[in-house]
């Protein structure tokens, strides 16, 4: 009899754990939606609103088109960014595998959507044509929108996938962020030499501004790195998404709590604060009663991705 009840008390534990897991999901699901449209909505109508009637340009994907169109006047703008996409995530998927791939899917299709309305839409935010006024509002749209999209933990897949497959491929042992900064000073150069130095400089700015606000919506001043601590019942589990999902290492020992007297498993991991989102997000759904400590860090030496060498050249 005392198997019985044991086996029932399982089987109602593990269905009142599914029930919580989906009701998570769904509620995800709807702020990502959210997130997404926002996120959006202020990039497309930073780009069709401000960008390109003030004549401006950009670095990544953005800074591509406006070259590809200046060398095919009546090309669209948001045609040609919608196949700038496809082409980049066809490359993620050959070059870096369907894993790499399935992270920027859904923006690589749903973004230039709303490029395409706003597009038609025809709005400008400006009265007169303002460049200043225009690096201003479309660095502060873009950092909004990269904000939001980045804190649900979604991606582009714009020249940061180039510079994966870069990195994959050609340049192994050369930073990520260096890759990625090469391909925006080859994007703006490139700019600079079709549209004039001062509007190259313009769009310098304009990354500036971009990432700081990105920034601040995502993290308010934090730092470039986390270090996350986790005590969970389902250690493995989340050790797996860690290690393959987020491809991150992790470190894990065996504490006791001392007023219940159980062990669990504490894994540590650094990665970065988008990362952390992701990781806290497959927690929630998993194991909702985890104990999770994030702390802030300033800097990292080692050889993982992203982290600088302790020869100090990184």
């Amino acid at each position: 009899m005392e198997d019985l009840k044991t086996k029932l008390k399982r089987v109602i534990t593990f269905d009142q754990d599914r029930k919580r897991r989906w009701k998570h999901r769904l509620r995800t699901a709807g702020l990502d939606a959210v997130f997404l449209i926002i996120g959006c909505s202020f990039g497309a109508f930073g780009t069709m609103g401000i960008l390109i009637p003030n004549g401006l340009t950009s670095g990544g994907v953005t800074g591509i088109t406006r070259i590809v169109q200046s060398v095919f006047p009546g090309a669209g703008f948001s045609v040609v960014y919608y196949g700038a996409v496809i082409v980049i995530w066809v490359a993620c998927l050959l070059a870096l595998g369907f894993r790499e791939a399935r992270k920027t899917a859904l923006l690589t299709v749903v973004y230039p959507l709303f490029l395409i309305v706003f597009e038609r839409l025809d709005l400008e935010m400006l009265d007169s044509k303002d460049i200043i006024l225009g690096v201003l509002y479309c660095g502060v749209l873009y950092g909004v929108c990269n904000g939001l999209v980045f804190f649900r933990g979604y991606s582009f897949g714009g020249t940061d996938t180039i510079a994966k497959i870069l990195r994959r491929k050609l340049f192994p042992h050369i930073s990520l962020s260096k890759l990625l900064l090469a391909i925006d000073v080859v994007i703006i150069l490139a700019s600079a030499f079709i549209f004039g130095r001062n509007f190259a400089l313009y769009a310098i700015v304009m990354m500036f501004i971009t990432s700081r606000v990105t920034e601040y919506i995502m993290f308010g001043f934090e730092n470039k790195f986390v270090q996350m601590e986790i005590i969970s019942r389902y250690a493995t589990d989340i050790s797996a998404f860690i290690m393959e999902d987020i491809e991150r290492g992790v470190t894990s020992t065996v504490v006791r709590g001392e007023y219940s007297g159980k062990e669990w498993r504490k894994m540590v991991t650094l990665c970065s604060p988008r990362e952390s989102m992701l990781i806290k997000s497959y927690i929630a759904s998993t194991d909702p009663d985890a104990l999770v400590s994030v702390v802030h860090i300033d800097s990292v030496w080692g050889r993982g991705e992203g982290f600088r060498d302790l020869d100090g050249e990184d």
